[in-house]
Order: structure tokens, then C-alpha cells, then sequence
């Protein structure tokens, strides 16, 4: 016997699942840019946290932090990105992240919110403004351009 589905039966899809190329995600500002990560790799947001200096390790790496026993390292994403440093200020932030299991957090000069962003609106950068960290942009409808951090080469530098 053949099973038939009724159209009425079929099941009901919700916005959610139409859009499934549709991501959260948190945007922040480094430097003049305005950049992206999804909310998946966020674990939390911290202010003020004592970052403990290592030798012998590149300008990047700005340290470690003890994070309620768990060490992470430290890495400032403007430096990372091969620009020049800033002053951190009040709005100078940390974001702990967590990508494919390896937990670090990354310094930017402040958190923006988050938004949705079609994951088939995001291009690539054209070759002329390409940079370190990055792997893609999109154009939101007030007309900022928001770039997005490539998560493996944060994680696996090759610099």
C-alpha cells in the first residue's frame, strides 16, 4: 500500500524554517569597521577582565584570562588583522567565543547588537579591501557594510 499525504496534513513550515540561511548574529566594532559573528560561537560578553601577559608570543595575542577556572587566550582583533593598535576605553570589550570547541575571546572597541543577516545576501570581499580574519561582507538597508570574521582562520592562524 502506497501512503498518500493530503495537503491538508502536510506539514506547516514556519518563517523560521523558510529562511534557514537566515543567521543571529552579534555585531561589534574594530578599528573602522563594523564587523559579524554568529551568536552560536558567542558564549558571553565581559567588561573590564584582568588579562593576564605571556611572554614570547605575537602582539596579537594580548594574553590569558581565568574565566571561572577555564583559561582562555586573549587575541585583539585589530592587531590580529595586521592594523595598528588603539587605546582601549570604556566600551572596550571581550567576547568569548567557543568555535569548534576551542574557547578564546577577542578584543574589540565595542559591541553593537545583533541582527539577522541572510547568509545569501553575504558576499566576498573585493580583492583591493581584503583582510586578515575576514571572509565576507553585506550591505544592510541602511546602507552599512558589515564584514564577517572567518572563524577557522581566527582559530588556526597562519601568520
Amino acid at each position: 500500500m502506497s501512503e498518500q499525504v493530503n495537503a491538508q496534513e502536510a506539514p506547516v513550515l514556519t518563517d523560521r524554517e523558510e529562511s534557514s540561511t537566515v543567521e543571529r548574529c552579534l555585531t561589534f566594532n574594530s578599528g573602522d569597521l563594523i564587523l559579524y559573528i554568529s551568536t552560536k560561537h558567542v558564549i558571553e560578553i565581559i567588561n573590564n577582565y584582568p588579562i593576564t601577559t605571556l611572554p614570547l608570543m605575537p602582539p596579537y595575542i594580548k594574553g590569558i584570562i581565568n574565566l571561572r577556572g577555564q583559561i582562555l587566550p586573549v587575541v585583539d582583533i585589530q592587531l590580529s588583522m595586521g592594523k595598528e593598535g588603539t587605546e582601549y576605553t570604556s566600551q572596550t570589550c571581550i567576547i568569548v567565543l567557543n568555535i569548534d570547541s576551542v574557547p578564546l575571546g577577542i578584543i574589540v572597541d565595542s559591541v553593537r547588537q545583533t541582527v539577522d543577516i541572510d547568509m545569501k545576501d553575504v558576499r566576498p570581499i573585493p580583492l583591493k579591501r581584503q583582510q586578515k580574519l575576514l571572509d565576507g561582507m553585506v550591505t544592510m538597508e541602511d546602507g552599512s557594510v558589515f564584514m564577517s570574521i572567518d572563524c577557522q582562520a581566527l582559530i588556526n592562524p597562519q601568520y
